[in-house]
């Protein structure tokens, strides 16, 4: 049975109001900003399960169908004390961003965790840097922890670092709680994206040799920025290409009013545990707001 942890709420981490864009109807073509203050809350299964099972489908992107999300949002509200849900109009309502760890070794034999551990096991494949990843996840010795961390499309990325830090300090209490928490290595399951030239920009422009349609930049670009900095302490990490991928098609789809496309795709970063604290503080130097003068 595990005990709960409430987040004792003077220690914990203040962010100041912070703007996020919101649409009116009566504006013109600029984007209206809000001042929102966060809130950060333990997870409330009887609250939180629709919002934290929405947030996990834009996480896995077109790939969300491989898995039982009901199944994955239920085994994460399981251990409601470690992660966290941010909101903006108290605790009963949605989460607007969520992170939390799922021990792999511990949960081995449920149903999720196995499709989830074969689906990364076999993008692990595409890169070079992560070919050992497999018989890393299948030693006994390996307590490796995976990280799902997502959040609104509006919503700022200073929120991360005070996430971050606090699930930092959760494990701790959970291991002195002798709690299964006690880490080899954090395993960030997440997405990036490339930009890629419009196909439908190029139908009706004359046919030439050098015509770029559906070319994908190669430059890398992070939805959540707090990755890049992980992937600088990772062990291993790689980019792969979703299984359900539409292909140019789904670029397009994503363009919006922009000029490119974005394609997404997958990252997979592994962190040993001994660097992780310092992976989060780096985090918290990237990202955190400009103190006023």
């Amino acid at each position: 049975m595990v005990k709960k942890r409430n987040r004792d709420p003077e220690v914990m981490a203040e962010v100041p109001p912070a703007q996020v864009e919101g649409d009116d109807s009566g504006s013109d073509d600029d984007m209206n900003t809000l001042d929102v203050e966060f809130e950060w809350f333990n997870f409330k299964p009887d609250i939180d399960f629709q919002g934290l099972k929405s947030l996990l489908q834009q996480l896995l992107d077109v790939d969300s169908q491989l898995f039982d999300l009901s199944a994955l949002a239920d085994l994460i509200l399981s251990q409601p004390t470690l992660g966290s849900t941010v909101k903006v109009d108290g605790e009963d309502t949605d989460a607007w961003a969520f992170l939390t760890i799922l021990n792999l070794h511990e949960h081995r034999d449920k149903k999720v965790i196995k499709d989830l551990t074969r689906y990364i096991v076999a993008k692990s494949k595409s890169s070079s840097t992560l070919s050992d990843l497999g018989s890393l996840l299948e030693l006994p010795s390996s307590q490796i922890g995976l990280i799902f961390a997502e959040r609104r499309i509006n919503v700022p990325s200073e929120i991360a670092p005070p996430m971050y830090t606090m699930l930092i300090d959760e494990i701790e209490a959970a291991v002195e709680d002798n709690e299964p928490y006690k880490f080899t290595h954090y395993l960030i399951l997440s997405k990036t994206y490339n930009e890629i030239a419009s196909t439908l920009d190029q139908e009706d422009a004359p046919k030439t040799k050098k015509s770029k349609a559906g070319k994908a930049s190669r430059e890398t670009f992070y939805f959540h920025p707090e990755d890049e900095v992980l992937q600088q302490h990772a062990l291993a990490s790689g980019s792969f290409e979703y299984t359900k991928d539409e292909g140019e098609g789904m670029a397009d789809s994503k363009r919006a009013f922009q000029e490119m496309g974005i394609k997404p795709q997958g990252i997979i970063i592994l962190i040993e545990a001994s660097k992780f604290e310092g992976a989060v503080k780096a985090i918290g130097e990237y990202l955190s707001p400009p103190q006023p003068q």
